[in-house]
């Protein structure tokens, strides 16, 4: 009876967090703040420490997620009102570079030391500082850069290209198997995928990935 128990409200706080979760919306998962870290925390502590509790059940851990859900909305919602509460609960962006000068006393009140400035830049693909125009360490701990101009990537722009249409590509296959509604989408039939693949001597379950490109005749194709 007991793993019954642990059964029903392992399941009961899965879904109450997941739920929650599409509730709050993507910000939740994609742009952690301080504040979304502490709410991360305290919800797993809240439905792990009613998991293995006895005398809390399902309608204990129910409420425990509600309350908490209802803070952060409420939280949320007064961000997106009142300006002068994001700096408090969201934080704000340092710049930690200025025109290439490391703003020292900006790093120290962010506690980030070089090694760790060096480790966000390369993330970004900057491996010199001599590189950096401007560095931007943003709420969620991550940094952005721009760089000096003459490291920066040209555009079509400046080589005066002819305006072209943006093209998507489409995964027609994902891990062997059809993704039927990719497929609705470019109005192709399983017939067609698997006459292209027929060109390419392959069938679908050699098939890793394949992608539609209408800008490309076929398919690109990656067996396993």
């Amino acid at each position: 009876m007991e793993l019954v128990r642990l059964l029903i409200e392992s399941i009961v706080g899965f879904v109450a967090l997941f739920v929650l979760t599409k509730f709050l919306g993507k910000s939740q998962i994609t742009q952690i703040t301080a504040f979304d870290f502490i709410a991360a925390l305290v919800l797993g502590e809240l439905v792990g420490n009613a998991l293995f509790d006895p005398q809390a059940g399902v309608t204990m851990i129910l409420f425990a997620v509600t309350i908490w859900g209802i803070l952060i909305y409420i939280t949320e919602m007064l961000t997106q009102k009142f300006r002068r509460t994001r700096s408090l609960l969201e934080g704000k962006p340092s710049i930690v570079i200025r025109r290439g000068q490391i703003q020292r006393d900006v790093m120290k009140e962010n506690k980030l030391d070089m090694n760790q400035l060096m480790h966000l830049l390369r993330d970004k693909g900057v491996f010199s500082i001599q590189e950096v125009d401007y560095a931007i360490f943003e709420t969620n701990g991550t940094v952005n850069v721009m760089k000096k101009y003459i490291y920066q990537n040209p555009t079509n722009e400046f080589f005066n290209a002819t305006p072209q249409e943006t093209v998507l590509p489409i995964a027609i296959i994902s891990d062997g198997e059809l993704q039927q509604e990719n497929l609705k989408e470019i109005e192709w039939d399983k017939q067609h995928v698997f006459d292209e693949l027929d060109q390419q001597g392959l069938k679908l379950d050699e098939v890793m990935y394949a992608e539609y490109n209408k800008n490309e005749k076929g398919l690109y194709v990656l067996p396993y």
